[in-house]
């Protein structure tokens, strides 16, 4: 086995999202990765998933190594902040710098998680074993459904990083699953008097309805949710009429509802704090809320009470700096659009 020397790249100094997948090339097969590399191996649960908020890159003792295999059998595989579908991306570049079959493995273990947590309606609960409570919902939340619907596409297409999962069971596996999960995706986009709109974060994995999850994230529009997965439709070659209309409503949408000319500015509040707020400006761009009421598709707020406020001013310094309330993600698929339509779209 050789073994890539790099030590300018100090891993622990950054986020894991970036150690997994952002290093450059030649870190991936070096020894510090492969350290990585055995923490991320210990945290698989025997299900097959991983637990979220994790530094796996992170040095960790032989006592700490003995507690992880202890947690072996937990039950809190998640899909939610990334987690799961990061740590395969991370061993898929591993595996294909340092050919260490438990690499393999572990990939392959991972997505036969992701297969049978699927639900037969094509959406994903947030943990599997399913947990009481919001987390059975089909969960879009920071991405979840359509991170894996890239992994999986990404798999069963035979792109280059993915190539040694030969199993073909695996592999039709993946490919059935991203086909549920595309039907799942049109089926619980918002309609509005006919149209389609948007998603919730969160929908009833029953009747696939927007729903609630914690106290603060009520149903409603996403503005932040959404572009993911319009994401995942723009990127279909060849899209059926359904899929031409579902992303034109969505579209449709975050054109309407767009902030013009806001932006975040941080400021220091009368108590000396660090604070923040939204402000108008004419020189910035569009931003979005992440939610917007499904009654009248305004924007909102809302503090741990759940009771819904028009700005940011009116609920609390922990819930107005603690959660991502605004963003300007969906520009990027606005200004995608266009080279979509013109292709596609007429």
């Amino acid at each position: 086995m050789i073994l890539h020397n790099v030590p300018e790249f100090k891993s622990a100094d950054r986020s894991w999202s970036s150690v997994a997948t952002g290093m450059p090339n030649e870190w991936y097969g070096s020894e510090e990765s492969i350290v990585v590399a055995e923490n991320v191996l210990l945290y698989q649960r025997d299900i097959g998933g991983w637990p979220k908020n994790t530094p796996f890159h992170k040095p960790m003792s032989e006592p700490q190594k003995a507690v992880v295999i202890e947690d072996k059998n937990k039950q809190d595989a998640i899909f939610d902040n990334g987690a799961t579908t990061t740590e395969m991306r991370f061993l898929a570049k591993m595996y294909s710098s340092v050919r260490n079959e438990s690499y393999k493995t572990a990939f392959e273990n991972g997505l036969r998680f992701i297969l049978k947590a699927q639900y037969e309606n094509g959406g994903w609960p947030m943990f599997y074993p399913l947990k009481k409570g919001y987390y059975t919902h089909i969960t879009f939340n920071d991405d979840a459904t359509s991170r894996l619907m890239r992994l999986l596409r990404d798999i069963y297409n035979g792109e280059t990083l993915y190539a040694f999962v030969s199993n073909n069971e695996l592999i039709s596996g993946a490919k059935k699953a991203w086909e549920r999960g595309l039907t799942c995706i049109l089926k619980t986009q918002i309609i509005v008097n006919g149209q389609p709109t948007v998603w919730c974060a969160q929908h009833d994995e029953i009747t696939f309805l927007p729903a609630k999850a914690r106290a603060y994230e009520l149903a409603s529009f996403s503005g932040a949710e959404s572009v993911g997965l319009l994401e995942i439709l723009m990127d279909i070659e060849n899209p059926s009429p359904d899929i031409i209309q579902s992303v034109k409503g969505g579209i449709k949408w975050l054109e309407e509802h767009q902030l013009r000319n806001t932006r975040w500015d941080s400021f220091t509040n009368s108590e000396g704090k660090s604070d923040r707020r939204i402000v108008t400006d004419k020189k910035a761009g569009s931003m979005w809320a992440r939610f917007y009421d499904l009654e009248t598709g305004l924007p909102y707020v809302s503090d741990r009470d759940g009771i819904k406020k028009s700005s940011l001013e009116e609920i609390g310094y922990e819930r107005r700096n603690g959660y991502s309330w605004y963003t300007a993600l969906p520009q990027k698929v606005l200004d995608n659009y266009a080279v979509w339509n013109e292709k596609w779209g007429k």
